[in-house]
């Protein structure tokens, strides 16, 4: 049986809550008027076309068409069921809810998976018990407090312990009735494929659950407590868990990143907890795996500046420079850490404390262009001619890619005091550098085709009728007497168009039960999601707030003109026909009642 929420509980969430606030715990937004912008979460694009609503409380994408109420928006992009959007809302309104039907809070794109997520809960809490209150976790237990580890971090990111037996894991799962296949595709057990057993894929380590980006648990990264090997292991990819897609800490660290508008990428979980540690909670990682497209949509949509920390040895250069050309390609504004004697940051904070990484990061960064100069000189012996203006040739080059004149200028000044060169020499080199580069431009229109789709998205334009039902709707939208006078007027007779006559019926009989109606509400009665985008499409038509009769009444005759339309083509249809069957006398009857309706339209 589906959980059921009393409709004055649904209105009590909905004014306890902004959908501003709720939008903007996933997307950053910008007011713009009396409505807030951003990149849309549901599709890829470079320019802003996601609108939020506080006055309407709703959401649209004039690029996707994405639209719908808080409530919607949890449920698209977390892929929920109303039940728990409603859940996760009352919480944020302060509104008391009871759900006792627990399998109801799951959606039904989630429930084929639901025992996994349920497996790895499970496991980290028993992971963290064993860890915190037996005497086989004291040495783990010890271990992590020798590495600096506090109680604090031990309990904010759930760090446990897993047992060097091998069926611990494979008798907790059991005794609660998850199937050993299952949870060996979940990543949790491995199966010998000689004996057909199954036993534990995680045995002997301290291990760090790691979390998707609604909080859930989808995967575990064991860290060896000896010398065992790997030093590190992580889940295997599962249909719950992708490193590509996955951030260590990004579920927790999405607040204060929008606070700070800015967030901080580490290659490690290890660095991840000593950032955290030293008040730097917009921390998040890769795991095992180099920055990907999917990790740059998540975090472009709550921040556009970015600090890459990455090690200080040669390959965690080599990756800051990739994952920095990376976000610059998506319009990120990056600076770059750059730690001394090859540290990593979990070490140099060990070394030096967290008042020196704190000056590091604020005071020491490196923006992208001085990052690229001191990566540009690595491997060249300045001191031959021959490799200094091979670096010299190189900056101008990355030089002439800068946007901005100051920039250029700035960085061309700084290049020729370094070398004690003619700044004019140095600007008429970059300068044929730049014009080459605006030459090649057109190539690389694809690079931002999000972008230039978006400028050259035409207004759409509609037929006449259409028009005239659109703004009908959006007239009814505004309140149930307008509505009410709406409906006289079409006198039982329907909209021409399917979709339009559906929210027509669906309007009128919200208003006959609505209480306090408004559009949110009225888009949580549409469970068909083109209907629903459709309504907030209408909904943010602008309309008089108060139309005369004259205008509405232009409107229905619009509509009734287009169904005289339909009707003539119906006919001269029937006339075809008798004509074919050399039935004139009918044919002449039916050319009649054409004529007819051919002066109606004229009226």
């Amino acid at each position: 049986m589906a959980a059921r929420i009393p409709e004055e509980t649904i209105q009590l969430i909905k004014r306890g809550v902004d959908i501003a606030d709720v939008v903007g715990d996933y997307v950053q937004l910008k007011k713009q008027g009396r409505n807030y912008f951003g990149l849309c979460p549901f599709h890829g694009e470079n320019s802003p076309s996601f609108s939020v609503s506080p006055e309407k409380q709703i959401y649209h994408c004039f690029g996707c068409g994405a639209g719908g109420n808080a409530f919607t928006f949890l449920m698209e992009i977390d892929q929920i069921s109303f039940v728990e959007a409603a859940s996760r809302l009352a919480d944020r309104a302060g509104v008391a809810i009871d759900i006792t039907a627990s399998e109801n809070l799951q959606s039904p794109k989630t429930n084929e998976y639901a025992d996994f997520l349920e497996a790895h809960t499970l496991m980290a809490k028993f992971y963290r018990h064993l860890l915190l209150n037996t005497d086989e976790g004291s040495e783990a237990l010890r271990y992590l407090h020798e590495r600096g580890f506090t109680e604090d971090d031990i309990d904010r990111f759930q760090i446990g312990w897993s047992l060097p037996q091998h069926e611990f894991s494979l008798n907790v799962l059991q005794k609660r009735g998850f199937d050993p296949a299952r949870m060996e595709e979940a990543g949790l057990l491995l199966k010998n494929e000689e004996t057909g057993r199954y036993y534990d894929r995680f045995r002997g380590r301290i291990m760090f659950p790691l979390h998707d980006e609604k909080g859930q648990v989808v995967g575990f990264s064991g860290r060896s407590l000896g010398n065992d090997q790997p030093k590190y292991l992580n889940s295997p990819e599962t249909p719950i868990f992708h490193k590509s897609r996955l951030l260590y800490h990004f579920h927790a660290a999405k607040t204060a990143i929008k606070r700070q508008k800015q967030f901080i990428l580490f290659e490690g979980f290890a660095d991840v907890i000593a950032a955290v540690r030293a008040g730097f909670d917009q921390s998040v990682a890769v795991m095992g795996t180099s920055l990907t497209e999917e990790h740059i949509y998540l975090l472009k949509r709550t921040a556009k500046e970015a600090v890459i920390c990455y090690d200080g040895d040669q390959a965690g250069v080599n990756a800051a420079f990739k994952a920095a050309d990376m976000l610059d390609k998506q319009g990120i504004t990056v600076h770059v850490t750059l730690l001394p004697d090859g540290l990593d940051p979990d070490e140099f904070i060990k070394r030096n404390g967290s008042d020196s990484f704190t000056a590091y990061v604020k005071d020491a960064s490196l923006t992208l262009m001085a990052f690229k100069m001191e990566y540009l000189k690595r491997g060249k012996n300045l001191r031959d001619e021959a490799q200094k203006f091979r670096y010299i040739e190189d900056v101008l080059n990355e030089i002439a890619g800068l946007k901005k004149a100051v920039e250029r200028d700035h960085y061309l000044r700084r290049l020729a005091s370094e070398f004690s060169l003619s700044l004019q020499a140095l600007q008429e080199q970059e300068k044929a550098f730049f014009l080459k580069k605006r030459t090649d431009q057109p190539e690389r229109k694809d690079l931002n085709k999000h972008a230039l789709v978006q400028k050259a998205r035409p207004v759409r334009q509609y037929p006449r009728h259409e028009t005239a039902e659109r703004r009908l709707i959006a007239h009814m939208l505004q309140s149930p007497d307008i509505a009410d006078r709406v409906r006289l007027m079409m006198d039982g007779e329907p909209f021409t168009i399917d979709e339009h006559q559906a929210l027509y019926t669906y309007l009128l009989g919200y208003y006959e039960k609505a209480e306090h109606p408004d559009t949110a509400s009225f888009l949580m009665v549409l469970q068909d999601d083109q209907l629903r985008r459709l309504a907030v499409d209408i909904s943010l038509m602008t309309v008089n707030e108060e139309p005369s009769e004259e205008e509405l009444l232009d409107y229905v005759k619009e509509i009734n003109k287009q169904r005289s339309r339909f009707q003539i083509e119906e006919k001269k249809r029937e006339r075809d026909e008798a004509e074919k069957r050399h039935d004139y006398v009918g044919a002449a009857r039916i050319l009649k009642d054409i004529i007819a309706l051919e002066k109606s339209l004229s009226r």
